[in-house]
């Protein structure tokens, strides 16, 4: 286990953006090491987790989960060994994720959203993506939801993400032929050369509507949705019938503070998801399928173990820097899974 300190640093959420966040909307505290009462323990974080759904946290606007009340931790999952436990079950040097974490050093813990990880296993860090909530998000949407059959077209945005690249990977070993699309030519060209995709086109060029038709000669069967914007106006056109449409998230959409200019486009999606008899179904990982984490975990551990899936971190080093890794992996500048080293 890293050496215990005796202070807790924080991040709280300092104010609400406007906008895309700024560093202004954080603030660093430190905090004397909390102790566990009776049917609690005492976590010390290793690894914590960047997610675009932060951003939503953020707002106080309604969503499916409470905005985080200003002066607030921010929230977030971490790998975190047990210290001390008043918890049946769970003693110190247990190796666990917790989906409660925050950002910070320590955190006390029910045993609510906490899972026990392999002390062992060889890198503790992916239970927070390939094989944490990412992981579980792109393999359930795309096997309940877009219920891809060989020879089928999978499309999948945001492909190199911890999202996209199990959606595409998994569709692959599902026997589909799978497009992905990313912002930029080194993420394309990974999508393709590592990940084994048949295409994967840039969302940046203004040519994307043209290349996802070439890239998609027979139509789109399923498209995994995870970004948004002008990335769904280009998918829109080419959805077969009966096609199906997993949504999980809009990242393209997050730092919006007003609708989209042009014409509504919702008389538009509405005929074309009755005429083409599309499903569309939105959901939100843990509330929809959580009794269904254990059988995932074990079907993708052995994908992962065996080089069938492959994964890709980006690693921040450093708990004060995590709001400027939430900054930059809502503008796109990760490349892979975004984790933060809080320590060793």
């Amino acid at each position: 286990m890293p050496q215990t300190q005796d202070r807790n640093r924080q991040i709280l959420l300092a104010s609400r953006p406007v906008g895309a966040p700024v560093p202004e909307n954080f603030r660093l505290v430190e905090s004397a090491v909390p102790s566990p009462g009776p049917g609690q323990m005492l976590l010390r974080h290793i690894w914590m987790s960047l997610d675009p759904y932060m951003r939503g946290r953020m707002s106080d606007a309604k969503s499916y989960a409470e905005p985080v009340a200003i002066n607030d931790v921010m929230p977030c999952g971490a790998v975190a060994w047990v210290v001390e436990s008043n918890l049946e079950g769970y003693q110190p040097g247990d190796l666990v994720m917790s989906y409660t974490a925050g950002w910070q050093d320590y955190s006390l813990s029910d045993g609510s959203m906490v899972f026990r990880l392999d002390p062992n296993m060889p890198h503790p860090s992916q239970a927070l993506g390939v094989l944490g909530m990412p992981g579980f998000t792109g393999y359930m949407g795309l096997l309940d939801i877009g219920q891809p059959k060989p020879g089928e077209t999978v499309v999948v945005a945001a492909a190199t993400g911890p999202v996209g690249s199990v959606v595409g990977q998994v569709a692959k070993l599902k026997g589909c032929r799978v497009v992905g699309i990313a912002g930029g030519p080194d993420k394309c060209a990974y999508a393709v050369d590592e990940l084994g995709f048949d295409a994967c086109l840039d969302h940046r060029l203004d040519s994307l509507p043209e290349d996802l038709a070439n890239a998609c000669p027979d139509g789109i069967d399923v498209y995994f949705e995870n970004a948004g914007g002008k990335v769904f106006d280009a998918v829109m056109p080419l959805l077969n019938p009966h096609s199906r449409v997993p949504v999980c998230g809009l990242i393209a959409q997050y730092n919006a503070t007003e609708l989209p200019p042009g014409p509504d486009r919702l008389p538009q999606l509405m005929r074309l998801l009755l005429s083409q008899r599309i499903r569309m179904q939105a959901f939100i990982i843990f509330d929809n399928y959580g009794p269904h984490y254990p059988e995932f975990l074990a079907e993708m551990t052995p994908w992962v173990a065996e080089g069938k899936v492959k994964v890709r971190e980006h690693r921040i080093e450093g708990l004060e820097n995590a709001p400027q890794g939430l900054i930059g992996l809502l503008e796109g500048q990760n490349f892979g899974k975004v984790v933060v080293k809080i320590a060793d």
